[in-house]
């Protein structure tokens, strides 16, 4: 197939804020590249950074009006709140885990939807009085599990779904990377420092930051859920508090059992989120890094290789599908997908439309408060020597 996505359709273009994603931050940019790729939404004011100097520079480079840069994400949120004509529509939260559930309870409050990085919180605690408001204030919520973007995901849920795998026996991912494998944190390196600073970070790293993307995407893919795990969280590095490679066992209510292993000192791997879901009919194996591509092996006939570009997807997942085959599409297209179905909704409902379960298939809030229960869990079994514990 050499069609790609229609993108020129006319929407109604929203304004939004960030909170983070100064400049030397990766992921902000990320989150406004992919939010500009398809027209939906524009950036209208930001906090970027503590240093004040950081926020006028990121809100020059990307065309913000100087008096919609703030000092605090606090701050922000009241003056944008104010505003009688222009204002915002939702407020994108980028900054370290330990400021998420401040900015984010700010807007909400103040009637914002949001848009938040992942770990969601630090604490079960705070992801609950979040839920709660959100829900009370009827405001959608995203929590940015972009690798659910990816339209060949979208597809082998909708396989999943069918039974075409039969009743799933076993599932195995696995999330390495080896950018920790040497104390980077002691260079002055931003990224590292934080996430290995439990006041910044939480009480976990490894699992926090990448092993809440494989609960995720397990737990999207195949609808199981966790009933029990059993988790071992390692620290390897003189002077280092946090966990930075985690092996866990899973038994799954209906019967299934599943393996995780996740690690940022497994030398030689890049960016490595791998699933492989084994059913009593057909298995899936899906990576990350090679995302425009699964394998699905069956029982009783060859192994197929589906193409995202070439083979015909699932028909939401086809919608997702920017460029021909051939053409890689990657984490860019994959947050911009999400953003996509994000800003649709927001759009819908303000449109006062009612929203199909279609309209809401993006990580939600209940995702960000299950990752959060996920981590703490992990970190709970650990510290009881490893042992089984209920979910």
């Amino acid at each position: 197939m050499i069609e790609g996505q229609d993108t020129l359709s006319k929407v109604t273009r929203l304004k939004y804020a960030m909170a983070g994603g100064g400049k030397g931050a990766f992921i902000g940019d990320v989150h406004r590249k992919s939010i500009a790729m398809d027209g939906k939404a524009e950036l209208a004011a930001g906090c970027f950074s503590q240093s004040y100097e950081n926020t006028l520079e990121t809100g020059e480079s990307w065309g913000v009006p100087k008096d919609r840069l703030y000092r605090t994400a606090a701050e922000m949120i009241k003056a944008e709140a104010a505003r009688k004509d222009d204002r915002i529509d939702f407020v994108v939260i980028t900054t370290p885990n330990d400021s998420h559930y401040a900015a984010a309870k700010a807007a909400l409050e103040n009637g914002f939807p949001v848009v938040c990085e992942k770990p969601l919180v630090t604490s079960s605690r705070e992801a609950e009085e979040l839920k709660k408001l959100a829900t009370a204030r009827d405001l959608l919520f995203m929590v940015t599990y972009a690798y659910r973007g990816y339209p060949l995901v979208y597809h082998m849920r909708d396989v999943i779904a069918s039974g075409e795998l039969g009743d799933i026996r076993f599932v195995s991912a696995e999330y390495p990377q080896d950018w920790l494998a040497t104390p980077l944190e002691k260079t002055g390196q931003k990224q590292a420092a934080w996430r290995t600073d439990p006041k910044r970070a939480g009480i976990s790293n490894c699992v926090g930051d990448i092993g809440s993307h494989v609960e995720n995407m397990v737990a999207y893919l195949t609808g199981l859920e966790i009933e029990s795990l059993l988790a071992r969280l390692d620290i390897f590095g003189e002077g280092r508090v946090l966990d930075n490679n985690a092996s866990i066992l899973l038994e799954y209510k209906g019967g299934a059992k599943g393996m995780y292993w996740m690690s940022q000192i497994a030398v030689g791997h890049d960016n490595g989120l791998r699933v492989r879901i084994y059913g009593t009919k057909a298995s899936l194996e899906w990576a990350q890094e090679n995302p425009n591509y699964c394998k699905i092996s069956y029982t009783d006939k060859p192994t197929e290789s589906l193409s995202r570009g070439r083979d015909k997807l699932s028909v939401f997942a086809q919608s997702l599908s920017r460029l021909p085959s051939g053409h890689p599409e990657g984490l860019f297209e994959a947050f911009a997908n999400i953003y996509s179905i994000y800003l649709g909704a927001l759009n819908k409902k303000a449109a006062g439309e009612k929203l199909t379960a279609r309209d809401l298939d993006f990580p939600t809030i209940d995702d960000g408060v299950r990752g959060v229960r996920f981590i703490e869990k992990c970190v709970e079994s650990s510290k009881q020597g490893a042992t089984w514990i209920k979910f």
